[in-house]
């Protein structure tokens, strides 16, 4: 799971403030972790992060955290987490999680993983407006070929990748900007992300106030 250090990620919620974007950013990426955490399908969560409070932050929570080898180069960061993940635990599938995606369903994330795990290769689910990526999933290190980026869909649909988890609302809601927000609070956030918009709600109200 990569998550950018927070004093520059989802940078498309800054008209909210610094302070709540910062806020955010942290929150989901906790929600994600624990989300996954949660699943039975899911041995080990890895985060390739940069950002040493955050990492702090996803240790605590029980997941692993790794410095980012390779920033700014998203499927690079993948690469490295993946082939970490291979050495501690040899022969397992191996899944990459976007970690902006604050509404996760822990039963809802098996599914989609078993589905995926039922293809003959790599799978990944398209994100809420189907142009990118929430997971990809691949059986192993060797055939472990993310391409997340632009139009991410896409390509991963031209290397072959299936296509899995369409009915998985809770997987494909990433948050990149306000109006994904609302509709990640519409269809309900976990515990730290919850808590972030009630603070900020009751703040909006105190000015207005």
């Amino acid at each position: 799971m990569p998550v950018k250090p927070r004093g520059r990620a989802k940078s498309r919620l800054a008209p909210l403030g610094e302070e709540v974007r910062r806020e955010l950013t942290t929150a989901f990426a906790l929600d994600t972790v624990a989300a996954a955490l949660a699943c039975p399908e899911v041995a080990t969560v890895l985060v390739v992060t940069d950002d040493v409070g955050l990492a702090d932050l996803v240790l605590a929570a029980g997941a692993w955290a790794l410095p980012d080898g390779r920033p700014g180069d998203l499927n690079a960061a993948l690469w490295q987490g993946a082939a970490e993940l291979d050495r501690r635990r040899p022969g397992s599938r191996l899944v990459a999680l976007c970690g902006d995606l604050p509404c996760l369903r822990p039963a809802e994330l098996g599914r989609v993983l078993r589905e995926a795990a039922a293809c003959s290769g790599p799978a990944f689910v398209p994100d809420a407006a189907s142009v990118g990526t929430t997971l990809y999933a691949a059986p192993d290190l060797r055939s472990f070929n993310p391409a997340f980026g632009h139009a991410s869909r896409a390509a991963h649909l031209d290397l072959g990748a299936a296509e899995a988890g369409l009915d998985a609302a809770s997987v494909r809601r990433d948050v990149d900007t306000p109006a994904d927000l609302l509709a990640a609070e519409q269809l309900g956030p976990g515990l730290a992300t919850s808590a972030v918009l009630v603070q900020r709600s009751a703040g909006t109200a105190a000015v207005r106030g």
